[in-house]
Formats: structure tokens, C-alpha cells, sequence
């Protein structure tokens, strides 16, 4: 779901907590159980950042993390057309969960913006529970099939297969996907 530009500010503001605040980590579980969302400001280098992740939640490592976990997005130059690294180019990046291609993804995701970008560098994001819903009301025979498992395969050779959504018995939502050259999909999802 798109959310337009004029309502970034309100939306960023309304899910708004204060990491300098007494039990910061507690109101940023809270506001995570409640709507999935949180944004903070205040961090203004990588230390910062790894102090503030540590506090929150476990850093699962990545194939382009550094030593510390975190990984840099940047435009390296060298990868821009190459699959699975469209985040290190300077190309559009489809919508996408990150490390779908393993069996138990991370549930948590911490982006940073240390340096806006010169050009660019919109974030579109999406409320999977929100984007299940409106498939089950617009198309509930598509919403079925990309919750049956094993109707897609993510990453390389030593991928996952899964399917896009998972509802969970306590009624959230996980969503898996990617859209570039490590997605392959069943055919009974195809059309």
C-alpha cells in the first residue's frame, strides 16, 4: 500500500519514540507488537546505530554485513546489475522482505539513514497484514494460493522454499518475498 509523500511526515511522527527517553527499548517493543513500526532519530554514527540495535533486537548476520552485523547500502560502483545486490547499486530496488532465501529470516528490520542520498533514496514500505487484507478482499483465490507453502523458492542454490504469506496462530502476518532473479515460483502461481 503507498503511503503519499504528504503523509510521510505524519506517519513517521505518529510512530515516533525518543531513544534518550527512560525504557526507550520497552515503548519500541510496544509500538512494534502494536502497529510494526517505529522511528527514532538520533543516530548519528555507526556506533550509535549497533548500541541502539543491540538494545532492540538480534543482529542476524548478512552476506554483505561488515564485522560488527551491520550492513552498509550503498552504491559500490561494481555490483549495480548484478542479482541480489540491486541494493548496493544505484538502481530502483523492487519491494522485497530481506533474507528470504534462508529458513528463518530476521522479524526485525533496523534502517538508518547516516547520509541522505544526493538523489533518491525514497522508501516505499508496506504493511504485509495490510497488503494480505486487501488481496483477500480484491482477490482471495490469489491470497490463497501465495499462502500455500512451497509455491515459491528464494535465494541461490542453497534457498528456502516457502510461500509469500504465513499467518501465525496469534494472528500476525510474516511475508516473504523477492522479486529480482532469486525468486522462483510454482507454476500454480503464475497466472
Amino acid at each position: 500500500m503507498r503511503v503519499a509523500p504528504a503523509r510521510s511526515a505524519t506517519l513517521f511522527a505518529s510512530h515516533y519514540v525518543d531513544v534518550r527517553a527512560p525504557h526507550a527499548a520497552d515503548a519500541c517493543a510496544a509500538r512494534l507488537q502494536d502497529t510494526g513500526l517505529v522511528t527514532v532519530d538520533g543516530l548519528l554514527s555507526r556506533q550509535a546505530v549497533l548500541a541502539f540495535a543491540e538494545r532492540l533486537m538480534r543482529i542476524a548476520p548478512h552476506p554483505h554485513s561488515g564485522p560488527d552485523g551491520l550492513t552498509a547500502i550503498y552504491d559500490t560502483g561494481t555490483h549495480a546489475h548484478r542479482v541480489g545486490f540491486a541494493g548496493l547499486g544505484h538502481g530502483e530496488l523492487e519491494a522485497h522482505t530481506e533474507r528470504a532465501g534462508v529458513p528463518h529470516p530476521p522479524r526485525l528490520m533496523l534502517l538508518v539513514c547516516l547520509r541522505p542520498a544526493d538523489d533518491g533514496g525514497e522508501v516505499l514500505l508496506a504493511d504485509g497484514h495490510d497488503v494480505l487484507a486487501s488481496l483477500c478482499a480484491e482477490g482471495r483465490d490469489a491470497a490463497v494460493v501465495l499462502s500455500k507453502p512451497r509455491t515459491a523458492y528464494f535465494g541461490a542454490g542453497a534457498g528456502h522454499p516457502s510461500q509469500i504469506f504465513t499467518v501465525h496462530t496469534d494472528g500476525r502476518v510474516s511475508v516473504r518475498l523477492r522479486q529480482d532473479g532469486l525468486a522462483r515460483w510454482s507454476p500454480i502461481v503464475h497466472p
